[in-house]
């Protein structure tokens, strides 16, 4: 097997193709009528990992896309995958401890008796908020703000924060309550906490707390991004997950996108993409995604070795894992240093293989991406009809979706242009 000079591929990235992704190049060089003399495509790593980040809020998180592409032809390709994007998050949801508290205390049995009093407040867990009256709520809350203070023991801050927690977890109008209470502030400040246990339930309160839409402005008033960026890397992996996900909140807000990503959260992000469990892979995954909207954030990504783990994502199989990895790599691919870093990770191959092998909608992802990396690189296309790309590209082309035998006839038609400008026989599209 031929393969690409040094100063084209990275030592990291020296490793074994498998035995379909040989095959597919062999196949290439049969359906070709003159062998093409491009580098050999660069090899993939393909480790398996975890299933991870099910339930995505791809719908929101698609609206702000914001590709760079300077033809026409890739600039409808990143259009048309922010539609795509948007089809395949009907599914999606979002709620409130969104990395798992919810299924905790879905598994506690609660009573039907309407709850007109919150005096025993001890065990959070036992009370049954959903029929709780604002009015026992109120001082409840105030009760909670008042053990904030700075000069409250630090079990008595803990307690605090757990049940301000419990509290914006069940119904908008206690988060609405929390926020006009002057919690906020306090725990922000508690994001700082050598308690762990204080420290996960202030982050995770915030995170509770910001899903009123109106909270979300106070919160940055408060200065909560460096503190939750500083959660985010120092917390436990409760913490953390907690900690992207209230980032992704707050990242709701444009102007917000920028400040977190200038405030460090890019780096500990990819570090629990890579690190962290399945949720805190979907948290880190899906907070990228948001954040990734704005150019210097794309950079960061790239800069922060995100492109790699996305590349292996590509080769998941089921719970849509996949097809995430690759709305993120189309966001990559917006910019010069995206397109470059998917194809020393080996995106190219793990792109066909997706096309080849992969779901109907991964194959309309995966040639989408792909045509952000093709539609202004000689060099790239000749790497996709090195590794095999043709003939999954001419069946696509003839039974996938509209939108997918729109896109592969596009690439094809690239692939062919390459082959005539070269002098090589035309590209037949027989099978």
């Amino acid at each position: 097997m031929v393969s690409l000079p040094d100063s084209q591929m990275s030592s990291s990235n020296r490793i074994q193709r498998s035995l379909g992704r040989s095959m597919r190049t062999i196949r290439s060089n049969i359906f070709n009528s003159e062998p093409d003399r491009s580098p050999d495509p660069l090899p993939e790593a393909m480790d398996n990992m975890t299933d991870s980040f099910v339930d995505l809020r791809l719908r929101e998180l698609a609206e702000d896309i914001g590709y760079s592409a300077s033809k026409s032809a890739s600039a409808a390709a990143a259009t048309d995958l922010l539609e795509v994007s948007r089809d395949f998050s009907d599914f999606s949801s979002f709620n409130s401890d969104i990395s798992g508290e919810l299924e905790r205390l879905a598994a506690i049995s609660r009573s039907d008796a309407p709850v007109n009093s919150l005096s025993d407040f001890g065990d959070p867990e036992s009370e049954n908020l959903d029929s709780a009256p604002l009015e026992a709520v109120e001082p409840v809350v105030r009760a909670c703000v008042e053990s904030l203070t700075p000069s409250a023991a630090a079990e008595t801050k803990r307690n605090a924060a757990a049940r301000l927690r419990l509290l914006a977890k069940h119904r908008s109008d206690f988060r609405e309550l929390i926020g006009e209470s002057g919690a906020i502030p306090e725990l922000v400040a508690l994001l700082k906490s050598t308690d762990p246990a204080a420290q996960e339930s202030a982050v995770t309160a915030l995170l509770n707390i910001s899903l009123e839409e109106g909270n979300k402005a106070a919160i940055t008033a408060a200065g909560a991004i460096k503190p939750l960026v500083y959660a985010l890397r120092t917390g436990t992996a409760a913490t953390k997950q907690n900690a992207a996900c209230a980032l992704l909140s707050l990242s709701m807000i444009e102007e917000n996108r920028p400040k977190i990503g200038a405030s460090g959260a890019i780096p500990p992000l990819v570090s629990l993409l890579v690190n962290g469990s399945n949720r805190g892979k979907k948290d880190a995954l899906t907070t990228l995604y948001k954040l990734c909207s704005a150019r210097r954030n794309k950079e960061r990504a790239v800069n922060a070795g995100a492109v790699a783990p996305l590349v292996e994502l590509v080769g998941e199989r089921g719970g849509g894992t996949a097809e995430k990895a690759m709305v993120v790599l189309g966001i990559l691919a917006g910019i010069a240093e995206g397109r470059a870093a998917i194809v020393e990770a080996g995106g190219i191959p793990s792109l066909v293989e997706a096309i080849e092998d992969g779901p109907a909608k991964g194959k309309e992802f995966a040639v989408l991406v792909l045509l952000q990396l093709c539609a202004d690189s000689a060099v790239n296309r000749a790497l996709l009809v090195r590794e095999g790309a043709i003939p999954p590209l001419v069946a696509l082309s003839q039974s996938g979706s509209a939108r997918a035998k729109h896109k592969a006839e596009t690439l094809l038609g690239y692939l062919r242009e390459q082959r005539q400008e070269g002098g090589a026989a035309p590209l037949s599209l027989a099978r």
